[in-house]
């Protein structure tokens, strides 16, 4: 499953972002991370959140990040939930030809796992693409 929320910039994603974790350490028995450009947010995760710190890993495209989710995951099945705030910013990239076709890998890499994911982007709602829109 895969949740895109997207709004402008200082509209509260981020404070969405964290709610969700709150209620997800409450409700899901696994292993969640929340992966952000920087470390922003240490002090405001639940204990059971793993946070990782996108710029200490080199994740420099779409690409990259996807390798990255896909060997975080075999090295931890216990994962239940992935947050990701800020795709662009984490990814280096606002092309969304590239986003659209990373959500819809996303999707089907996650679904079979059962694996939950919830991302954000900083831009206007308006603006999504159909995929984007998909996902919202």
């Amino acid at each position: 499953m895969v949740r895109l929320i997207m709004s402008g910039s200082g509209e509260g994603k981020t404070k969405q972002l964290l709610e969700l974790m709150d209620n997800a350490a409450e409700t899901e028995a696994g292993c969640m991370v929340c992966l952000e450009p920087k470390r922003n947010m240490s002090f405001n995760l639940p204990h059971q959140t793993r946070l990782v710190d996108a710029s200490e890993f080199s994740i420099t495209s779409l690409e990259s990040l996807r390798g990255f989710l896909c060997g975080m995951y075999a090295g931890n099945y216990d994962i239940s939930h992935i947050f990701i705030d800020d795709l662009c910013k984490v990814a280096h990239t606002k092309d969304e030809r590239e986003i659209g076709e990373f959500l819809n890998w996303l999707d089907t890499f996650t679904s079979p796992l059962k694996l939950k994911t919830t991302l954000t982007i900083s831009a206007d709602p308006d603006t999504a693409t159909d995929t984007m829109k998909k996902y919202m």
